[in-house]
């Protein structure tokens, strides 16, 4: 019987150790398609990649912009790739508001990537009146709560450190008396 379950153990061990490099390998082919890296800031959309570094006909390849309703790259707002053989760019400015994908295909017809992104609302700083504290009031501190490490920032001396070694070690004297004492039996 323990023979059996010995050998049922070992071997699932041994499965799972074959699986292991199938299942590193299929996570890597999945990571190689996110090649292309997308930024929003206010309403500019700009991709960057590394995997169209071959020219052909003076092009690095394309990228295009799409709306919800748009359903293939041609359809898409195409901006032209820029950059050197270790980074390629492209952007679209005044961009409204909304979700989009955008579609990297290089020069050679390979698809670099595709990537989700969102454009939000920019909001526009607004100024409003404020009230002056009086004298009656209580102002608030101008310069917010003073966070920060607390007690790590002073240094210690080292008679601190000394009386906090005897702190401890009495503890642990203590707690080895009590245990010894508590191991031997009682006697009448």
């Amino acid at each position: 019987m323990r023979m059996t379950q010995m050998l049922v153990r070992s071997g699932l061990t041994v499965a799972a150790a074959a699986a292991l490099p199938l299942t590193l390998t299929a996570t890597q082919a999945v990571a190689v398609n996110t090649a292309i890296n997308v930024t929003t800031s206010g309403t500019t959309v700009q991709v960057t990649t590394s995997d169209c570094a071959t020219r052909s006909n003076g092009s690095m390849g394309n990228a295009s912009l799409l709306s919800s309703g748009q359903a293939n790259f041609a359809q898409g707002r195409q901006a032209t790739l820029s950059g050197t053989s270790t980074s390629q760019a492209a952007a679209w400015s005044s961009v409204t508001t909304g979700t989009y994908t955008v579609i990297v295909v290089c020069a050679d017809g390979t698809t670099a990537g595709t990537q989700a992104v969102t454009v939000s609302p920019v909001s526009s700083p607004t100024i409003s009146a404020t009230a002056t504290a009086t004298a009656t009031s209580s102002a608030s501190p101008s310069r917010g709560v003073m966070g920060g490490l607390g007690g790590g920032t002073k240094g210690y001396g080292a008679a601190t450190y000394a009386a906090g070694g005897v702190l401890v070690a009495a503890g642990v004297g203590a707690t080895v008396w009590v245990l010894r004492r508590r191991s031997k039996p009682h006697r009448l």
